[in-house]
């Protein structure tokens, strides 16, 4: 079941997946934990299961499936799915974390780069790939988060993995931002696309902007913002008789 107008208090504890439009700057768990004190509260209710389908990095928006109750063991279908997203693309500069949480500095000139060559380059990155993940990310080394190696000045390199392209499409360039539309498979790290296109295009890049618009078949348009549904559960909590 999805949350949607006219759901019960009922149907929420027992189950149900909630489609939020995760704003930038918060962690799939800040909203996670956010849900679950909205339930709690306003429901006066002592235990409620919630969890996610796929993490979305704090510097990035979009779509998050969040489940609850007997919900949350389907969770693991649509972490698994494809999904997509718009990537807006700097060129001409690199980033350490291959996003806006480090510094950028200047890499390479970018006048002479047409919209050819961008379309040149993003051949090699079409269908299943080989791509090694960004430091800064939540991927486990030797029982610490890499992000936390990262940050203390490592250079380590993590292994590549194998991830697939279904979609990588132009949705437009003037020099020297590219927005680019990808659907993918689970653990592509987009940001590692940018800083991968980037080098190929020998100019440096990195993500500055970020949003998923698709996670299996659910689309971010269906989605809500947390405080409309915090609203929601105060409505609910409201008319829900108190003990």
């Amino acid at each position: 079941m999805i949350f949607k107008q006219g759901i019960t208090r009922e149907e929420i504890i027992d189950g149900v997946f909630i489609l939020i439009h995760k704003p930038w700057g918060w962690s799939s768990f800040d909203v996670v934990n956010k849900i679950k004190q909205s339930i709690k509260f306003n429901f006066k209710q002592k235990k409620i299961k919630v969890g996610h389908a796929g993490t979305l990095d704090p510097m990035a928006e979009g779509l998050v499936v969040i489940g609850t109750g007997k919900m949350t063991k389907k969770l693991f279908d649509n972490q698994q799915a494809d999904k997509e997203y718009v990537a807006r693309i700097q060129l001409g500069e690199t980033s350490s974390s291959y996003d806006s949480e480090t510094t950028p500095v200047k890499s390479g000139e970018t006048e002479a780069i047409m919209l050819s060559d961008i379309e040149r380059a993003l051949e090699s990155f079409r269908g299943t790939i080989m791509q090694e993940p960004p430091l800064f990310s939540a991927k486990w080394v030797d029982g610490s988060r890499a992000y936390e190696l990262a940050r203390k000045g490592s250079d380590l390199k993590l292994d590549a993995v194998e991830v697939r392209i279904n979609i990588l499409e132009i949705v437009s360039f003037q020099n020297p931002e590219l927005i680019l539309r990808v659907n993918c498979s689970k653990g592509t790290y987009i940001r590692s696309l940018a800083n991968d296109l980037g080098r190929s295009l020998g100019c440096g890049a990195w993500l500055s902007g970020l949003i998923r618009t698709k996670s299996g078949s659910y689309l971010l348009e269906d989605a809500i913002q947390i405080a409309d549904f915090d609203s929601i559960m105060k409505t609910l909590g409201e008319n829900f008789p108190q003990e």
